[in-house]
């Protein structure tokens, strides 16, 4: 009997959109009708509450109250808890192709509840982000170069799901989605986007220079992140600190001279760098097939060991960067890895996105291989979560992102007097010369 229940509930589930738990009240409700006379008089008294739960209040997730049926003595309880999902699930997911590797990583990810909704809810925050920058550039409150970030969310969340907090990531100017993955808050981002003294790097940096502790940007040159990755990696070996450096590029950057300059230093030092290329599928306005002779990026490093992983489905990514960081911290040396991924908007803003690729295939990619739809349509169809809790996951979002918005367009730009400030580290005072030589400013550490 109970577990047809289960079957009935969580058919009903998926139909209505609610949170709905049939309970057997055969215990303490008859499920025959009364008689007549007696069903006279007691039709107007409220029903019999059943037995008090002993959970805990926190461990509810929707409680709500009894609904009586057309049919006398009848009833459905309508109530969900934590208990009720499966608290952890295995995945197929898709095998990874590799070059010079015995084997690559796993087929199979395991993902618990917990998880799922910390993917979900580090995705769609970066999506929510993304569009209301959007938003405010087209408003005219941010201005100049502004990259965004939606549809790539899927990267950002598994890199950061398979290192440490102390492991060091370096990027190109597509950068808030690791921006907030690295730690910085909301609002100091899309400040920063609106040049304003609260950003995370006080308004002077924009939407290509962000960074925070182990995270050293943004860099607006096209590849040449992709040495410095090497040297941060440099300094985790000679530090020995047993660290890892994921060194990200666009397909745009892969054809660099200095990519493959990095690359050999990389491989003769042996050093524990990932190099990973994020291929979205276009360079600014340039498909990949037009750009490169060869489009097999994880192959770009020869000698250099490479795996080309779905990008678009963060289970894959966590798993091949667990891979890949293992490689690097056994001592084996770089590991070059393809993202094969998808961005919604154009290259930038100034770029509508529909000149040199059809409405049609983004729609199409949105469909079939969007990152925040696949994880949540899986934890839906294995019972690890309801449908309202990803509701209230993101209206909490929705509200966040509106009030970092309000913080980023009522905070004070900085004063002109900061404008030469912390040009170097720990230095006393100095006085930097202006447009002129009469203009004086002074650079404070």
């Amino acid at each position: 009997m109970q577990n047809m229940l289960t079957i009935i509930s969580n058919a009903l589930c998926r139909i209505t959109g609610r949170n709905v738990l049939l309970i057997d009240l055969s215990e303490y409700v008859s499920l025959t009708s009364p008689a007549a006379p007696v069903l006279a008089q007691t039709e107007r008294q409220p029903p019999k509450p059943p037995p008090v739960s002993t959970r805990a209040p926190a461990a509810e997730l929707v409680s709500s109250q009894t609904d009586q049926l057309d049919r006398p003595g009848s009833r459905v309880v309508v109530s969900r808890s934590f208990a009720d999902f499966t608290p952890q699930a295995t995945f197929d997911i898709k095998k990874c192709d590799v070059h010079r590797l015995e084997e690559g990583p796993p087929v199979k990810a395991t993902l618990t509840r917990d998880q799922g909704l910390q993917y979900y809810r580090i995705m769609q925050t970066v999506r929510r982000m993304e569009l209301k920058a959007d938003q405010l550039y087209k408003q005219k409150i941010i201005r100049g170069f502004c990259h965004l970030y939606d549809g790539q969310e899927a990267c950002a969340a598994g890199i950061e799901a398979a290192i440490n907090p102390s492991d060091h990531l370096i990027t190109a100017y597509r950068a808030h989605g690791y921006t907030y993955t690295r730690g910085v808050a909301i609002k100091e981002i899309l400040a920063e986007l609106t040049g304003r003294k609260g950003g995370v790097a006080k308004g002077k940096g924009g939407s290509m220079h962000m960074y925070a502790p182990h995270f050293y940007g943004g860099n607006g040159i096209v590849g040449a992140q992709v040495p410095l990755g090497a040297g941060i990696a440099l300094a985790c070996q000679y530090q020995g600190n047993n660290q890892v450096c994921v060194t990200l590029y666009g397909d745009g950057a892969a054809n660099q001279g200095q990519l493959f300059e990095a690359f050999n230093m990389a491989a003769l030092w042996k050093l524990p760098c990932i190099f990973i290329c994020e291929n979205n599928k276009y360079g600014m306005g340039t498909s990949v097939e037009r750009a490169s002779a060869s489009t097999d990026y994880y192959k770009r490093g020869d000698f250099i060991p490479g795996l080309r992983v779905d990008g678009m489905d963060v289970l894959c990514v966590r798993e091949a960067t667990q891979f890949a960081a293992d490689h690097c911290r056994s001592g084996k040396g770089p590991i070059v890895m393809e993202l094969q991924t998808y961005r919604y908007h154009g290259h930038s803003m100034s770029d509508p996105g529909v000149s040199y690729r059809t409405r049609e295939e983004i729609q199409e990619v949105r469909s079939k291989s969007d990152p925040i739809s696949l994880l949540k349509d899986r934890m839906l169809s294995n019972n690890m979560a309801a449908v309202e809790e990803f509701k209230e996951i993101d209206i909490a979002i929705r509200k966040e992102v509106e009030e970092a918005a309000q913080y980023a367009t009522s905070d004070p730009e900085p004063p002109l007097e900061e404008l030469c400030n912390h040009i170097f580290k720990n230095d006393p005072p100095l006085e930097v010369r202006g447009t002129h030589p009469w203009a004086t400013l002074k650079s404070v550490s």
